[in-house]
C-alpha cells in the first residue's frame, strides 16, 4: 500500500470508492450531484490517497484553513491502519495544528480520532440534516500535540490550537 498525492487520473476510483463507503455507511449523508466536485471542495490545498494494486482504499484532503476533510477508506480496507497513515501524511505535510469536523452519527469514526489523541472543542449544528432529517451535530476536533498520539499510531507534528470559530460551543 502507499500513501501519495491524489492526481486527476485518480478521481474516478475515488468516486467508486466514496461509494462503497457511502453504501455501508451514508458518508456522504446525501449523494452528492458531482461527487468528484465534493472531493474538490473550494479552498482545497491538497489531497493524498491511499492506493494498493491500483485501487484507491482511502483518501483524505487539506483546506486552506487547515482543516483536514473528505477523510474515507473503504470498508474492505478497514482494519489495516489506513486512516491513522492518512492522517499521519497530512500532518506531516502540514507541520501545524489541524482541525476536522465529523457527524455525531460517525460513532466509529469519533472513535478513531479520540483513541489517536485529537481533542474535541466544541459541537456545532450543521447546515446539511442527518439521517433523521434534523440538522446534523457536528463536532469540532484539534490535532493532538507532538506525542500525544495513542500508542502505536505513526509520529504526529503540531500542537493544540483554539478552533474558535462560528458557533462553536466550547466544551469543559
Amino acid at each position: 500500500m502507499e500513501i501519495r498525492d491524489r492526481t486527476p487520473e485518480d478521481l474516478a476510483a475515488c468516486v467508486e470508492a466514496l461509494a462503497e463507503v457511502q453504501a455501508v455507511d451514508r458518508y456522504p449523508v446525501d449523494w452528492p450531484d458531482d461527487p468528484a466536485g465534493w472531493l474538490t471542495p473550494d479552498g482545497l490545498v491538497r489531497a493524498w490517497v491511499a492506493a494498493e494494486a491500483g485501487i484507491v482504499l482511502g483518501h483524505v484532503a487539506l483546506t486552506g484553513d487547515l482543516e483536514i476533510t473528505r477523510l474515507f477508506v473503504t470498508p474492505a480496507a478497514r482494519g489495516r491502519g489506513v486512516a491513522a497513515l492518512l492522517l499521519h501524511t497530512v500532518r506531516a505535510a502540514a507541520r501545524t495544528p489541524l482541525k476536522l469536523q465529523v457527524s455525531s452519527e460517525g460513532t466509529a469514526a469519533i472513535r478513531f480520532y479520540e483513541r489517536s489523541g485529537w481533542r474535541r472543542v466544541g459541537s456545532s449544528r450543521a447546515t446539511w440534516l442527518n439521517a433523521a432529517g434534523e440538522p446534523a451535530l457536528v463536532h469540532h476536533y484539534v490535532s493532538p500535540p507532538p506525542g500525544g498520539a495513542a500508542a502505536g499510531s505513526p509520529p504526529v507534528h503540531g500542537r493544540p490550537s483554539h478552533y474558535g470559530q462560528g458557533d462553536l460551543r466550547v466544551e469543559q
